[in-house]
Protein backbone atom coordinates (compact mmCIF):
# COMPACT_ATOMS: atom_id res chain seq x y z
CA UNK A 1 0.00 0.00 0.00
CA UNK A 2 2.89 2.36 0.98
CA UNK A 3 4.01 2.33 -2.70
CA UNK A 4 0.73 3.36 -3.95
CA UNK A 5 0.17 6.44 -1.95
CA UNK A 6 0.97 9.78 -2.69
CA UNK A 7 1.48 12.88 -0.09
CA UNK A 8 0.48 15.81 -1.41
CA UNK A 9 -0.27 19.99 -0.44
CA UNK A 10 -4.34 19.86 -0.68
CA UNK A 11 -5.44 22.42 -3.18
CA UNK A 12 -9.23 24.39 -3.59
CA UNK A 13 -10.35 20.90 -5.39
CA UNK A 14 -9.88 19.41 -2.10
CA UNK A 15 -12.19 21.41 -0.40
CA UNK A 16 -15.24 18.74 -0.64
CA UNK A 17 -13.58 15.87 0.27
CA UNK A 18 -11.85 17.56 3.89
CA UNK A 19 -16.11 18.53 4.16
CA UNK A 20 -17.16 14.98 3.80
CA UNK A 21 -14.98 13.64 6.68
CA UNK A 22 -16.23 16.40 9.48
CA UNK A 23 -18.71 14.46 10.59
CA UNK A 24 -16.55 11.64 11.34
CA UNK A 25 -14.38 13.57 13.40
CA UNK A 26 -17.22 15.49 15.02
CA UNK A 27 -19.16 12.00 15.79
CA UNK A 28 -16.13 10.95 17.62
CA UNK A 29 -16.43 13.48 20.68
CA UNK A 30 -19.48 11.86 22.54
CA UNK A 31 -19.82 14.71 24.62
CA UNK A 32 -22.79 14.48 26.64
CA UNK A 33 -23.37 18.33 27.23
CA UNK A 34 -22.89 19.43 23.95
CA UNK A 35 -25.13 18.70 21.74
CA UNK A 36 -24.31 16.58 18.07
CA UNK A 37 -25.09 19.73 16.35
CA UNK A 38 -22.72 21.80 18.60
CA UNK A 39 -20.50 19.55 18.16
CA UNK A 40 -20.66 19.51 13.96
CA UNK A 41 -21.00 22.81 13.50
CA UNK A 42 -18.07 23.66 15.48
CA UNK A 43 -16.06 21.11 13.80
CA UNK A 44 -17.22 22.61 10.29
CA UNK A 45 -16.17 25.89 11.59
CA UNK A 46 -12.78 24.83 12.72
CA UNK A 47 -12.62 23.25 8.88
CA UNK A 48 -13.23 26.65 7.08
CA UNK A 49 -10.62 28.32 9.34
CA UNK A 50 -8.35 25.62 8.69
CA UNK A 51 -8.37 26.10 4.79
CA UNK A 52 -7.98 30.34 5.49
CA UNK A 53 -5.25 32.58 4.49
CA UNK A 54 -3.29 33.14 7.51
CA UNK A 55 -0.47 34.56 8.01
CA UNK A 56 0.58 31.46 10.11
CA UNK A 57 2.85 28.93 8.35
CA UNK A 58 0.54 25.89 7.86
CA UNK A 59 -0.06 23.08 5.42
CA UNK A 60 -2.63 20.80 4.55
CA UNK A 61 -1.32 17.16 2.93
CA UNK A 62 -3.79 14.71 1.40
CA UNK A 63 -3.12 11.29 0.97
CA UNK A 64 -3.85 9.96 -2.22
CA UNK A 65 -4.59 6.30 -3.58
CA UNK A 66 -5.40 5.83 -7.38
CA UNK A 67 -5.89 9.77 -7.43
CA UNK A 68 -8.61 9.62 -4.88
CA UNK A 69 -7.68 11.46 -1.76
CA UNK A 70 -8.70 9.28 1.32
CA UNK A 71 -6.85 11.23 4.47
CA UNK A 72 -5.88 14.74 5.53
CA UNK A 73 -3.57 16.33 7.67
CA UNK A 74 -3.18 20.12 8.38
CA UNK A 75 -0.39 20.95 10.78
CA UNK A 76 0.65 24.64 11.80
CA UNK A 77 3.20 26.13 14.01
CA UNK A 78 1.74 27.18 17.36
CA UNK A 79 3.08 28.54 20.65
CA UNK A 80 4.46 26.06 23.19
CA UNK A 81 2.14 26.49 26.31
CA UNK A 82 5.32 25.59 28.96
CA UNK A 83 8.07 27.28 27.25
CA UNK A 84 6.60 29.61 24.46
CA UNK A 85 8.93 28.49 21.44
CA UNK A 86 7.61 27.94 18.31
CA UNK A 87 5.87 24.09 17.90
CA UNK A 88 3.91 22.18 15.23
CA UNK A 89 0.46 21.61 16.29
CA UNK A 90 -1.82 18.70 14.38
CA UNK A 91 -5.48 20.62 14.91
CA UNK A 92 -6.73 17.69 12.78
CA UNK A 93 -5.89 14.28 10.97
CA UNK A 94 -8.73 12.45 9.22
CA UNK A 95 -8.98 9.28 7.25
CA UNK A 96 -11.87 8.03 5.48
CA UNK A 97 -13.50 5.11 7.12
CA UNK A 98 -13.18 2.86 4.51
CA UNK A 99 -9.24 3.65 4.25
CA UNK A 100 -8.41 3.38 7.91
CA UNK A 101 -5.90 0.41 9.10
CA UNK A 102 -3.94 0.39 6.11
CA UNK A 103 -0.99 3.25 7.45
CA UNK A 104 -2.39 6.44 5.70
CA UNK A 105 -2.69 7.63 8.96
CA UNK A 106 1.09 7.35 10.07
CA UNK A 107 2.35 8.44 6.66
CA UNK A 108 0.18 11.64 6.72
CA UNK A 109 1.53 12.09 10.18
CA UNK A 110 5.02 11.45 9.41
CA UNK A 111 4.38 14.10 6.48
CA UNK A 112 3.39 16.38 9.18
CA UNK A 113 6.08 16.20 11.89
CA UNK A 114 8.48 16.74 8.42
CA UNK A 115 7.22 19.85 8.04
CA UNK A 116 7.30 20.61 11.29
CA UNK A 117 11.05 20.11 11.61
CA UNK A 118 11.76 21.98 8.31
CA UNK A 119 10.05 25.16 10.24
CA UNK A 120 12.92 24.77 13.10
CA UNK A 121 10.09 23.18 15.67
CA UNK A 122 11.73 20.80 18.16
CA UNK A 123 8.02 19.70 19.44
CA UNK A 124 4.86 18.54 17.54
CA UNK A 125 1.80 19.38 20.03
CA UNK A 126 -2.01 17.92 19.07
CA UNK A 127 -4.98 17.56 20.66
CA UNK A 128 -7.24 14.92 20.67
CA UNK A 129 -11.49 14.17 22.19
CA UNK A 130 -10.66 12.40 25.03
CA UNK A 131 -13.36 10.03 24.32
CA UNK A 132 -11.54 9.15 21.32
CA UNK A 133 -10.11 5.76 22.45
CA UNK A 134 -8.55 4.78 19.19
CA UNK A 135 -7.09 7.74 17.92
CA UNK A 136 -5.71 8.42 21.79
CA UNK A 137 -4.30 5.11 21.02
CA UNK A 138 -3.48 5.91 17.57
CA UNK A 139 -1.02 8.37 18.79
CA UNK A 140 0.44 6.82 22.05
CA UNK A 141 1.57 4.24 19.57
CA UNK A 142 3.47 7.42 17.45
CA UNK A 143 5.02 8.46 20.47
CA UNK A 144 3.08 11.09 21.94
CA UNK A 145 2.12 11.64 25.48
CA UNK A 146 0.08 13.40 27.97
CA UNK A 147 1.13 16.19 28.84
CA UNK A 148 -2.43 18.49 29.96
CA UNK A 149 -5.62 17.22 30.96
CA UNK A 150 -8.76 19.29 29.87
CA UNK A 151 -11.12 18.77 32.21
CA UNK A 152 -15.24 19.85 32.38
CA UNK A 153 -18.23 19.33 34.23
CA UNK A 154 -21.83 20.20 33.32
CA UNK A 155 -23.25 22.05 36.23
Amino acid sequence: MKNDVIIRQANDDDRAFIFELSPSLAEVAKLDWHTDEAIQKMQDDYITQMLSKTSVPNITLVAEVNNMPQGFVHVRTHQDGITGETCGTVPLLAVSPNSQGLGLGKLLMASAEEWAKSQGCRLLHLEVFANNLKANQFYENLGFKPEMLHMIKSI
